[in-house]
């Protein structure tokens, strides 16, 4: 199963161009669209399986429930950073800053860096805000939550596809420490490829 979601992933990432997954405003406001949102974009595909492979090598540690509670504040400050765009709040960088997520998190999980759960939520809570502060800002005003929903729910199967694919390599560390430094170059090749 592992290797299906690996290859399932590999498909996705090779069936999008390098530009992000934002969408034309006039498409968005709905789940279907917010569901699909982080699917066609290779920035957030990579971004949210690291989350979910860094929280499945920092599970391997003293603190289990690292593997749910990392992916989860991810989730609740991308979506309090989608309610900062909906509300007018500016954030510079928002782009170079999501670019950037992919290769710090991509790092975390390939040096397998373990900190405590804490500041792992922080860590990846940081990059969240850019993520939904991105989705928001390009948004509008019409079905906002319905789209904010879907793009959650969607996020929050990229990191579970992240955790299981970090859990599946069992005993194999280097390969999912690997897997983190490939992510990590993913990144850099969006960052120099736009």
């Amino acid at each position: 199963m592992v290797k299906r979601i690996g290859l399932a992933l590999v498909g996705l990432g090779t069936g999008v161009a390098p530009a992000f997954a934002h969408l034309n405003p006039a498409e968005h406001g709905s789940f279907a669209a917010g569901f699909s949102h982080p699917l066609f974009g290779l920035d957030h595909i990579l971004a949210m399986v690291a989350v979910g492979l860094w929280a499945a090598l920092l599970a391997r540690g003293t603190d289990r429930r690292a593997v749910w509670l990392v992916p989860a504040a991810f989730v609740g400050t991308m979506l309090a950073g989608f309610g900062a765009a909906m509300a007018g709040a500016p954030l510079p960088f928002v782009e170079p800053v999501i670019v950037a997520s992919v290769v710090a998190i991509g790092l975390l999980a390939a040096i397998a860096l373990s900190v405590p759960t804490v500041a792992a939520m922080a860590m990846v809570g940081f990059f969240a805000v850019f993520h939904g502060h991105a989705h928001g800002g390009e948004l509008g005003e019409a079905g906002a939550w319905p789209f904010a929903i879907g793009f959650a729910a969607a996020t929050a199967l990229l990191h579970a596809a992240g955790v299981l694919f970090g859990i599946g390599l069992g005993g194999r560390y280097v390969a999912a420490r690997t897997v983190g430094a490939l992510t990590a170059a993913g990144g850099l090749w969006l960052a120099f490829a736009g």
